[in-house]
């Protein structure tokens, strides 16, 4: 329970200080993974229940109000007159590869990996794996270019 207080209260400052790396010293502190020469914009919500499930590579550049979720409900036994609050967590880690780019506001869902070199349009919702080299845009996003 304190450690989840602690994780909680360390992920204010890593969304609103200055610079970039005092946001990335205290996402680190909560357990985040993360490479060298990232760059994290201000207001950067990187999931407050399992930022250890988060892992940024060198080089990779997330823009300012970007979400990174790690859990979401499991909806496969939810029925009509359920509690939504009743369903279980599915928690799955994210993975963010060498040299991507995330647009603003785009949101990174559970269980996502975004390729090396790839960039994720503003406003995206990243549902499923990004390949290397692509741009994603949407709600869902899809591919709408590769890099050669």
């Amino acid at each position: 329970m304190i450690k989840k207080f602690l994780l909680r209260l360390l992920h204010h400052p890593a969304r609103h200080c200055f610079p970039s790396g005092v946001r990335i010293f205290f996402h680190r502190l909560r357990g985040v993974n993360i490479g060298k020469n990232v760059y994290l914009g201000i207001d950067v919500h990187i999931d407050d229940d399992n930022p250890d499930l988060v892992t940024i590579e060198d080089g990779v550049f997330l823009t300012a109000e970007c979400i990174l979720m790690t859990h979401k409900r499991d909806l496969s036994n939810y029925h009509f007159g359920d509690w939504i609050g009743a369903q279980e967590f599915i928690r799955k880690p994210i993975l963010i590869k060498r040299g991507a780019h995330i647009g603003i506001g785009s949101i990174i869902m559970p269980g996502v990996t975004i390729g090396e070199g790839a960039i994720v349009a503003a406003g995206a919702v990243v549902t499923k794996d990004v390949p290397p080299y692509s741009l994603v845009a949407g709600v869902p996003a899809r591919i709408i270019k590769h890099y050669e």
